[in-house]
Formats: C-alpha cells, structure tokens, sequence
C-alpha cells in the first residue's frame, strides 16, 4: 500500500521538474506557447524555466508584526463595521417594503376613486358624509399626484 503511494509521490515530482515550457514565433508571426518543443523551424525560441517564485513567508517582512491588542482592535473593528452595514441594509429593506405597502394603498384608493362607488368620510366632529363629484374630482388629481411624486 505504501510503495504504489510512494511512487506515485515521485513519479508526479519527476514530471513536475521536468515540465519545460517553449515560446516561439511560427511562420504566420503569430506568438505560441507550448509544454512541447516546435517541430519544424521557427524564429526566436525561449525556454521558459517553470521554477516557482520564492514564497512571501521566506521573504523578511517589511512591517513588523502587530500586537494581540492591535489584531483584537482591529477584528473588534471589522465586528462594528459589519453590524452597521447589516443595520443599514436591514432599515433600507423596511422603508422600501413600507413605501411599496403605502404606494399598494394609494393605487388601490385611486382604483376605488375611479370605479364611481359612494365614497363616505369622516369630517373633524366625528360626522359621515359622502363626496360629491368634486370632491372626488379633487381626490383623484390629489392622488395622482401623490402617486407620481412618491411610487416611480
């Protein structure tokens, strides 16, 4: 079980160190890269080694290192920052679903206007009256408005 791993593991390496890649110009001067040699005359012909660049961990690092303070300060930070824009997010969504519902009301008392049903009131001592046409004229241009104005 160990040995077909095992050969597996440097066979997969072998392959890896001896991948070359070629660049060349063909005949038509169009620029081709390939894992394979050119077959055949070409011009300019690069072999481009497949070294891997050296990892930023081995690199010295430019800044030193931050405190456990300074991280925690800084996580505590990016915690606030996310809560705000979560609340933020959260409040748009309930001005947009309470505009729809108040643009819903307005479009449905518009339809009501316009049908030519009775319309019945409340004036300020508690008393009922219906509209006349005029004052339904008014409400359905007031409406309108309202509309046009605040539900785009």
């Amino acid at each position: 079980m160990k040995r077909p791993a095992l050969a597996a593991v440097i066979l997969a390496s072998a392959i890896a160190a001896e991948a070359q890649v070629y660049q060349w110009q063909d005949e038509h001067n169009k620029t081709v890269i390939s894992d394979r040699p050119p077959s055949g005359p070409v011009r300019q012909l690069r072999r481009i080694d497949t070294v891997a660049a050296p990892s930023p961990a081995s690199e010295p690092a430019a800044t030193p290192a931050k405190t456990l303070a300074d991280r925690d300060m800084e996580f505590r930070k990016r915690q606030q920052e996310a809560r705000d824009a979560a609340e933020k997010s959260e409040n748009e969504q309930r001005a947009n679903a309470r505009k729809r519902e108040d643009c819903d009301a307005l479009r449905r008392y518009l339809r009501t206007l316009e049908s030519g049903e009775r319309i019945q009131n409340t004036d300020a001592r508690g008393e009922r009256y219906y509209l006349d046409d005029s004052e339904r004229a008014r409400e359905i241009a007031r409406t309108r408005d309202d509309l046009q104005r605040n539900c785009k």
